[in-house]
């Protein structure tokens, strides 16, 4: 075997920025920042490998040289030691059936079907606020449902929505921890909801405008201001705050706007992208903000990033206003019912609402799109000109 042993603790206390070998392939690698890095090098089946130890000090000299030796007789025995290791954490973590070990394993076997692979915590957040710190450790084999009902009693009526979500989540997990084979009781979260009774808690809707009162709320905002065009395009397609904070210039051809399937909420069940037609008047607002834009971001925010909906909320309270900028979505789709013709499907559509089952849009591959740029445009027509005659669509089928 090549030499060994050929560092000092002392040294690797101080050693420069660089690779420093102490034999038989195991290397300190010592950054620039001052951390430092062990690494083996193997060769198996004539093949090399490399595998990271740990860092330097939180792991030792001696201790590294433990690990070191251990790795380099399974690469001896014809093992890959990388491969080696990695079983090994999996039956730990098979062994390790507690409640957020098991969280962790569901959400990641879910992260494909959630938004952005679920990065922005929502799937998680419920539990991790609210059960794990009280249950994260108890094996699920053992939980049942006065667990859950003594955990969930405390925001079962203050917080209601956030009661409800985690005891979906909780569902879930237990019927990923059935899968595995793990001997649970799935019906403890439908228990547990029993013993907490109904909630006191009524869902508020978000506070919308009157859609004859758009119009003059539209003309207030005439100045060129990131805060005023966002709202001003926000009344005109009748998105949600999130696409339409983060637009960019790219989504956008001639009087049409793609915004990624990704970026948008509440349309289970479809993958494709969602196409926005732009009235003339949304279009001249774009236009207005192009100035503004940055990194491709048409509404940036001074830090990188984009503005907020709290930027667009406090405009609205600044103006002692009780409406909220969700809420000319309601306005939107409340004009469409009393003033238009507009068939339900195209009305819905309007919203980005999946309406019908999945058998029925296989079958109607359309998205409206004529149909919508007209219905937009005389929208737009009635919020700079405020006229409440009925608008007739059916010409546009």
């Amino acid at each position: 075997m090549r030499a060994t042993n050929r560092l000092s603790a002392s040294f690797v206390k101080t050693a420069p920025v660089g690779k420093h070998c102490d034999g038989a392939g195991l290397w300190l690698v010592k950054r620039e920042d001052g951390g430092a890095q062990w690494v083996l090098r193997v060769t198996v089946h004539g093949r090399r490998r490399e595998m990271g130890l740990g860092g330097f000090p939180a792991l030792s000299l001696a201790e590294v040289r433990k690990q070191a030796d251990r790795w380099r007789k399974m690469a001896a025995a014809g093992r890959d030691p990388v491969k080696g290791r990695q079983a090994e954490e999996r039956a730990a973590r098979r062994e390790d059936i507690t409640l957020a070990i098991l969280t962790t394993d569901a959400f990641e076997a879910r992260k494909a079907e959630l938004k952005g692979d679920g990065a922005a915590g929502r799937w998680l957040s419920p539990l991790s606020l609210h059960v794990l710190p009280k249950l994260g450790k108890v094996p699920v084999t053992e939980l049942d449902q006065r667990d859950i009902r003594d955990t969930l009693a405390p925001i079962w009526h203050t917080k209601a929505d956030t009661a409800r979500k985690a005891l979906n989540r909780l569902s879930i997990v237990l019927r990923h921890a059935a899968a595995l084979g793990l001997d649970v009781d799935l019906q403890a979260t439908d228990k547990a909801k029993a013993l907490l009774g109904k909630t006191r808690h009524k869902p508020k809707n978000i506070p919308a405008m009157d859609w004859r009162e758009v119009p003059d709320f539209y003309a207030s905002l005439e100045e060129p201001t990131l805060t005023h065009l966002a709202l001003r395009l926000l009344i005109l397609t009748g998105v949600r705050s999130g696409p339409l904070r983060n637009i960019r210039l790219d989504q956008i051809d001639s009087n049409v706007w793609t915004v990624p399937a990704e970026a948008m909420k509440g349309r289970k069940g479809a993958t494709d992208d969602y196409r926005v037609p732009l009235s003339d008047e949304a279009q001249r607002v774009i236009d207005l903000a192009r100035p503004h834009a940055r990194n491709g971001f048409l509404f940036p925010n001074t830090r990188g990033g984009v503005i907020s909906d709290m930027t667009l909320s406090r405009h609205m309270e600044r103006r002692e206003l009780d409406a909220r900028p969700h809420g000319f979505r309601t306005s939107l789709r409340t004009w469409l019912a009393e003033v238009t013709d507009a068939p339900h499907e195209v009305a819905e559509a309007m919203l980005a609402h999946v309406a019908d089952s999945g058998v029925v849009r296989a079958y109607r591959r359309t998205d409206f799109l004529e149909q919508r740029s007209a219905l937009v445009q005389r929208w737009a027509d009635y919020v700079i000109g405020g006229t409440g005659k009925v608008v007739n669509v059916t010409s546009a089928d």
